[in-house]
């Protein structure tokens, strides 16, 4: 029997039951359906998103609603947010997801900047860790993006992975685009078929947006962003190299190149086939807990874009999420201290995984040097960004803009398929250094496999080994632009 409505809670609209669940309150509404704040049978706190009665109607979305909670319910409860269930109260079909207490990324990153040190570490391989166990489950999530990534107590969680699908019917019904262009893949923008490649572009978009405070590959119109996504190169500009190349293969234009989920999550980690309850364990271990920010619950969204306030994670997006002026600032994040021996061991796994040399001072801003030139007639702009050095490994980031006003570039005409030819001179001994090799590859960047137009721009780098440490200065020696002199090393 439904409960009496109550006018103590001026946000419920209710306190009837929907199905065996009491919503406590209202906390938005979206394309597919109203999301509240409820308790089960238990007492417990849920996320219940009750689906709009005109999509219910529906036979297709009736089936699809089956299938895909059926799906949904498979996926282990590592780095997200489960669907603990799914079912009918009348002509209300409903999906209940866990509670989780946190704001959303896009919150925190917009109340406190981009995230550095093992918060990020511990953000891309949670977000792996919840892919590849989303993938088992044989589920594509399809709409990964910051909104769609709770920062818990515990660690990054994933959600809206459990009605990817259910947003078709609605796509099919409206003719809205499923996605967020910011993060799709260019097999999404091209309108081709989706696979788990596509998630794994998102991670990347997820990581370098994360890591550097914009997506890679911009904002604004759809149609633009969009195209940028099927043609452009990232914007991947200071992020940290040995993430970095892990974000630029994920980001590869062809989705057959592009590692696994659970290839990510080994190459995070160092390890071979690391199974997700490890993976979630490190990540819990090293994670610094966000401060009170924007709060939000998991529940299972909408998978489509457009005048939804409640953001896809089916919580109250307000005007803090929104960017409004009644956004609240946040403290700073916190450490949390890692004690006794196990957890120590765990996180060190990690740092070691993605930074292998360790942490040092941080260079100063803007580039180190710069140059003008022209390649076969295509203006561009050169900057050396970084000179890192982590005992006698030094790293060096390069950033190209082509700067013209028409035309195309293909830069393998210049540096092959990799920055193998990238070199470092020493100038007391004239000795040059190329890139280190490790599995018979250059440790630098791969070149793009797609033209560059004007307005792009090409983060580079390349890590050399055995370089004296009492260097102060080095020549950095790039093909096609000469060597840039006395540029100073910096420790990182």
């Amino acid at each position: 029997m439904d409960a009496q409505p109550s006018t103590g809670d001026p946000t419920a609209t209710h306190r009837r039951t929907i199905g065996p669940y009491v919503p406590v309150r209202r906390l938005g509404e979206g394309g597919m359906g109203i999301v509240y704040l409820a308790r089960d049978p238990g007492g417990r706190q849920v996320a219940l998103k009750v689906m709009r009665p005109e999509l219910a109607a529906q036979e297709e979305f009736r089936a699809r609603f089956r299938k895909e909670a059926e799906a949904a319910k498979r996926v282990a409860r590592f780095c997200t947010a489960p669907l603990l269930d799914a079912g009918r109260d009348g002509d209300r079909h409903y999906l209940v997801t866990e509670y989780v207490d946190g704001p959303d990324l896009s919150s925190v990153i917009d109340a406190q900047g981009p995230l550095s040190g093992s918060n990020l570490d511990a953000l891309a391989v949670g977000v792996a860790t919840a892919l590849a166990a989303i993938h088992e489950a044989g589920i594509v999530h399809r709409d990964l993006k910051p909104s769609n990534i709770l920062l818990s107590p515990l660690g990054p969680r994933v959600i809206d992975f459990g009605v990817a699908h259910l947003a078709d019917t609605l796509a099919e019904r409206t003719g809205t685009v499923i996605g967020t262009p910011s993060y799709m893949s260019p097999e999404q923008a091209r309108g081709e078929s989706v696979t788990s490649a596509a998630d794994v572009f998102a991670w990347g978009c997820v990581v370098a947006y994360a890591a550097t405070g914009r997506p890679p590959f911009g904002s604004g119109p759809m149609p633009e962003v969009l195209y940028r996504v099927a043609h452009h190169v990232p914007y991947l500009t200071g992020m940290d190299e040995r993430l970095r190349t892990l974000v630029e293969q994920a980001l590869d234009k062809d989705p057959a190149r592009r590692p696994s989920a659970q290839r990510l999550l080994d190459r995070l980690l160092g390890r071979e086939e690391v199974a997700v309850e490890a993976a979630t364990r490190i990540v819990s271990d090293i994670w610094a807990t966000p401060a009170e920010t924007t709060r939000r619950a998991g529940a299972a969204p909408d998978g489509a874009d457009g005048p939804d306030r409640t953001g896809p994670g089916g919580t109250e997006r307000s005007d803090a999420g929104a960017g409004g002026a009644g956004r609240r600032r946040g403290r700073r994040w916190v450490p949390v201290a890692v004690a006794g021996g196990a957890l120590a061991v765990a996180a060190a796994i990690l740092i070691f995984a993605l930074h292998p040399f360790g942490g040092g001072t941080t260079p100063p801003k803007g580039p180190l040097a710069s140059r003008d030139i022209k390649v076969n007639g295509h203006p561009l702009h050169v900057t050396v960004d970084a000179v890192k050095r982590r005992g006698t490994s030094v790293t060096v980031q390069w950033t190209i803009t082509m700067t013209g006003s028409e035309g195309s570039w293909w830069p393998r005409d210049l540096f092959g398929d990799e920055l193998s030819g990238a070199g470092l001179v020493d100038p007391p001994s004239g000795s040059k250094f190329l890139p280190a090799r490790k599995d018979d590859r250059c440790v630098c960047s791969a070149l793009p496999t797609q033209w560059l137009h004007p307005g792009d721009v090409l983060p580079l780098y390349a890590t050399y080994t055995g370089v004296p440490q009492d260097l102060e200065t080095i020549g950095v020696d790039v093909p096609g632009f000469g060597l840039f002199a006395d540029v100073p090393v910096y420790d990182g």
